[in-house]
């Protein structure tokens, strides 16, 4: 009984531990859908702000249309620099400093263009106009602010871009001198066949007789063969190039034809000559 109340509580153990887990999973994929609907609830929202704006410059006469200018003007110029820095932060973390010091720029920029929209209702026209060119000093201070660092991260971004161009460049024409020291093997390689072939000639001149000869032919043969196959033929040079039998295609059959000559006749005459 105690085995199987043991079992039964590690079962339960095992449901609960799993019931948690799908409970905080389902947790937290709610939150992943519902914070990505959000951001595109806002940038929908901007977008048609944006729309918006665009149009009443091109319908509206006066005051409203001059705040409608400047409203769009430092919505645009924020987004911009919003999307150069965010671009470029995975290739240089430096650009944090200046995503955050843009997040603190947006706020005032938030805070100017809700006072915008609230001299856009202004019923007097005497005071939209003699409030406005307040309003419009701040504006172009904060699109000034970014500008100067949307400009300053392309610059940057442009300069790390040649610097690395700069060293791949030098590191391809390293590599490019290191592939033409080629011959330096081949020479080794030859030195020490030469050096095998005259051991072996040395060799063989101190033997005598018939096997001293034999021995320096072998060596010779030897040498002549580790000289053969140093030399690689080449296309102009008069060893490699084909045959006329092999140009005209005859070579298999005057192959076939010589040995065809050169077999025994088998015919009557062949018998008494043999005995």
């Amino acid at each position: 009984m105690d085995v199987f109340g043991v079992m039964i509580g590690l079962v339960l153990l095992f449901g609960i531990a799993t019931l948690v887990l799908a409970v905080v999973g389902t947790v937290k994929a709610a939150k992943a859908v519902a914070a990505k609907v959000e951001k595109h609830e806002a940038n929908a929202r901007r977008a048609v702000e944006t729309a918006t704006l665009k149009a009443k410059t091109y319908t509206k006469v006066g005051p409203a249309a001059q705040i409608a200018t400047v409203r769009l003007k430092l919505r645009t110029s924020l987004d911009g620099t919003r999307q150069v820095l965010e671009g470029g932060l995975a290739q240089d973390g430096q650009l944090g400093e200046s995503l955050a010091l843009l997040t603190r720029l947006d706020a005032h920029a938030a805070e100017l263009d809700g006072e915008l929209r609230v001299l856009e209702r202004e019923p007097d026209t005497a005071r939209t106009a003699a409030k406005l060119p307040e309003l419009r000093e701040r504006a172009e201070r904060i699109t000034h602010a970014a500008e100067t660092m949307r400009w300053a991260a392309q610059d940057r971004m442009h300069r790390f871009a040649d610097d690395e161009l700069s060293r791949l460049s030098q590191e391809c024409e390293s590599e490019a001198g290191a592939l033409r020291h080629w011959d330096t093997g081949a020479g080794s390689g030859s030195a020490s066949g030469a050096a095998s072939g005259t051991a072996a000639a040395s060799a063989a001149a101190s033997g005598g007789g018939s096997a001293g000869v034999g021995g320096a032919a072998g060596a010779s043969g030897a040498a002549g063969s580790s000289g053969g196959g140093a030399v690689r033929a080449g296309l102009t040079d008069g060893k490699g190039r084909p045959s006329a039998e092999d140009l005209l295609g005859l070579a298999d059959p005057l192959a076939k034809l010589a040995q065809r000559l050169r077999k025994p006749s088998t015919g009557p005459s062949a018998g008494p000559s043999a005995s």
